[in-house]
């Protein structure tokens, strides 16, 4: 099934038709009414109305998150307030939070491409669909809502944390599709076997993780504890929430909305287009956006672009899933560590549980890589040979796929907190 043919199967050059027209407007529309755009063209000399094709847009300068931190609260916003019907913001734990708003149509779109998302993950009007992310100024709890409303199903809007509750809920209601970040889904599956519920007291089919990485190994795990299907759903506050792309059920690349988002992949040192199928930044030009448009933003994620048709019949180009994030990436000993590769490590280790954290610090004028995690059986922390055994294999494990040494910490279970939003792994402590 899919939610809106005419967009979702158009073809390439009708699309890129499409996207030039909607471009064109909105590098105009950003001129006349945000000033950043409007100082920042006139500085360079660039002229709003000289584009012509898609790869003009490369003429005009990137913006960054820093852009909307310094124009916070409302100095990004193209509409006057009295137009704005709703502020989302990120959770601003290092400073000002990112500030968002939406007009009417700004929302009215954002649940159309949420509703295609839905469909494309094998959702239907039939399901129950229970969402675990936070509600609040985080915009993934009522992005996927409205979509989920818009498609017609039964919503139901639990929130995170209360997991006991949100279990039982589950299981009463009769809950078929289930929204989380992958942390918290796999958390409700580990607590529901302590509990004593088996997979068949659940009637889950389908489960739509975002908000934070997920590698494969992870929804691997997710499958196994909650018995469902699991697909990968991207995008950030800034660009609208989720909704920028979505996996279908044959998970070969999120799908990208592109009648609404102009997605590159550049080389983040020189901002040089990547060939297609290359991996690079993502940097993302909002087409219709009313109240915040953004021109090039550099999201700092990592993936590919591949823009061959997909067997689901839908013909829009498709990502990877998120490989990294260019700010992510921890520099240690001279190697490039994202923190995926680790847990990509860990997850299959049957030995130990899925809750982990790495922190880097300073040995002397050399760093120095430590991997925490839990183990499932707390009685082994007593048999000092396997404990050594076990430790000394995961290192192994990690030193191969990362190229450096890492100390590995195995601890009591539950005794690393638990994460019910957004997973805070990595610990940075050389500057401290």
């Amino acid at each position: 099934m899919i939610y809106n043919p005419d967009m979702e199967t158009m073809n390439r050059a009708d699309m890129e038709k499409l996207q030039l027209e909607r471009l064109k407007r909105i590098v105009r529309y950003c001129y006349d009414n945000v000033k950043l755009y409007h100082d920042r063209f006139d500085s360079i000399g660039l002229d709003p109305d000289k584009f012509k094709t898609l790869s003009d847009i490369q003429y005009i300068p990137p913006t960054t998150k820093e852009d909307l931190k310094n124009n916070y609260p409302f100095g990004m916003f193209a509409v006057p307030k009295k137009e704005i019907v709703r502020i989302h913001a990120s959770s601003g734990t290092t400073g000002k939070p990112t500030v968002v708003g939406y007009t009417r149509n700004d929302l009215n779109m954002w649940s159309e491409i949420m509703a295609r998302l839905c469909v494309a993950a094998g959702a239907t009007e039939e399901d129950v669909a229970q969402i675990a992310f936070g509600y609040g100024l985080f915009t993934g709890a009522l992005g996927l809502h409205y979509g989920l409303e818009r498609l017609g199903a039964m919503v139901v809007p639990t929130s995170s944390g209360n997991t006991e509750k949100n279990l039982m809920l589950m299981k009463d209601f009769g809950v078929t599709l289930l929204i989380a970040t992958p942390t918290y889904a796999l958390y409700m599956g580990e607590l529901a076997k302590e509990l004593g519920y088996k997979k068949e007291d659940f009637k889950l089919r389908i489960g739509m993780f975002g908000s934070e990485g997920c590698t494969v190994e992870m929804r691997s795990k997710i499958e196994e504890v909650l018995g469902l299907f699991a697909t990968d759903n991207y995008g950030m506050s800034e660009l609208i929430g989720p909704g920028v792309s979505g996996e279908c059920i044959y998970r070969e690349g999120l799908h990208i909305a592109e009648d609404h988002f102009l997605i590159e992949i550049l080389d983040s040192n020189t901002l040089e287009e990547k060939p297609e199928g290359e991996a690079g930044e993502v940097v993302v030009t909002t087409l219709t956006k009313e109240c915040i448009p953004l021109l090039r933003y550099r999201t700092r994620d990592i993936s590919r672009m591949n823009k061959q048709p997909c067997k689901c019949g839908r013909t829009s180009a498709r990502m990877d899933k998120i490989m990294g994030r260019s700010d992510d990436m921890l520099i240690v000993k001279g190697v490039n560590v994202f923190p995926s590769q680790i847990e990509s490590v860990l997850l299959p280790i049957e030995q130990i549980g899925n809750n982990y954290m790495i922190y880097v610090t300073k040995e002397g004028y050399s760093d120095a890589l430590e991997v925490k995690v839990e183990l499932i059986d707390a009685s082994l922390l007593t048999k000092y040979s396997e404990l050594e055994n076990l430790t000394r294999h995961i290192r192994g494990k990690l030193r191969a796929t990362l190229g450096i040494d890492a100390k590995v910490n195995l601890v009591e279970p539950k005794s690393i907190e638990q994460f019910t939003g957004k997973a805070k792994r990595v610990v940075d402590l050389r500057n401290k």
